[in-house]
């Protein structure tokens, strides 16, 4: 029987070299690719035919950031599949960064500089909107799309012989600091991609704890510093000027990953790894050395399973708040 694998997130990035890379390691699998864009999902989707014909690919149109488009994309799912074994949560946005021209020099002169350029930790600010159904969009898409969207495919996970595997997409950047319980939106913050990042580090943790019993496994994963989702922050003949000190930079730091390609080998290795087996407790970080060789790294989360159960329970508060508003406007 082929496995099934839903990737959210997959026409661009570190999501579509995920999806080449799956059908490198395994042709006979059914790879689902689902992605908010349905043009440019077809066409990732005709470019993997192309190069493994005889693999199964089908896409699925959703936006995680809208609850509508998640439910329906989930009613489709559950007619066309009756189970899921891996489903890869990589749709995420970081929108409008800006870099801290302060927080840069100051790292300069420190002893952290090679760990906060690995990172970006306290470089980048974002500014968050608000989405139509009145969340933070960057918590919408990167957290609450996707909790939702493994609440209604339950029917589909942890069922049968084989357990079914969650692999989310997190981030070096996931800082405790910049999470609160009391604003898991980070609403009153400027750095939501990292409060975001946090919270799946949490909600993996959580899920481990009241579905492994049932065959439902759940890991995080970090693909490193890719230039393809930090071009925007400075001008493109700057990138220029420093790629040299960006290569040397990588003998030094694993966290440079560079391509979507080197960036999805932490979430390919998992797929070939028997999920019982992991540590939940553990963030699997794709690295490349100076030479371009990659491998995978670990690191123990920064949290505590009392935290995680607390967010857990308030994402359930949030979807019944948001499932009874949905109704009511129906």
């Amino acid at each position: 029987m082929r496995k099934v694998v839903l990737v959210t997130g997959a026409s661009s990035g570190v999501g579509r070299a995920l999806c080449q890379r799956l059908l490198e390691e395994d042709d006979g699998l059914h790879l689902c690719l689902a992605c908010r864009n349905r043009g440019r999902a077809e066409a990732v989707r005709a470019a993997l035919l192309a190069a493994r014909p005889s693999a199964q690919v089908s896409t699925v149109q959703v936006d995680v950031s809208d609850l509508r488009s998640v439910l329906r994309a989930a009613r489709e799912l559950r007619r066309r599949f009756q189970r899921l074994d891996y489903v890869y949560l990589n749709a995420g946005i970081m929108p409008s960064p800006h870099l801290n021209i302060g927080a840069v020099l100051s790292s300069l002169f420190s002893r952290k500089v090679i760990h906060v350029f690995s990172t970006a930790e306290g470089l980048l600010t974002q500014d968050d909107r608000v989405t139509a159904h009145g969340l933070q969009e960057v918590f919408a898409t990167n957290v609450f799309g996707h909790f939702v969207l493994i609440r209604e495919l339950d029917p589909l996970l942890g069922r049968g012989d084989s357990p079914s595997q969650l692999i989310w997409t997190s981030s070096r950047s996931a800082r405790k600091a910049n999470f609160s319980l009391e604003d898991f939106q980070h609403s009153r913050g400027q750095e939501p991609y990292s409060s975001s990042k946090y919270a799946l580090d949490l909600l993996s943790v959580a899920l481990n704890r009241n579905f492994n019993q049932r065959g439902l496994f759940s890991s995080v994963v970090c693909p490193g510093t890719m230039l393809t989702n930090t071009y925007g922050i400075l001008p493109r003949f700057v990138w220029t000027l420093i790629m040299p000190i960006i290569w040397l930079l990588r003998f030094f730091a694993n966290a440079f990953t560079l391509t979507p390609y080197n960036g999805a080998e932490a979430l390919v290795w998992l797929f070939r790894q028997k999920p019982e087996s992991l540590n939940p407790l553990t963030k699997y970080l794709s690295a490349t050395t100076g030479f371009g060789s990659n491998y995978v790294t670990t690191e123990k989360m920064d949290l505590d399973d009392d935290t995680a159960e607390k967010f857990y329970r308030s994402l359930l508060e949030l979807e019944r708040h948001l499932r009874a508003t949905l109704l009511s406007t129906d």
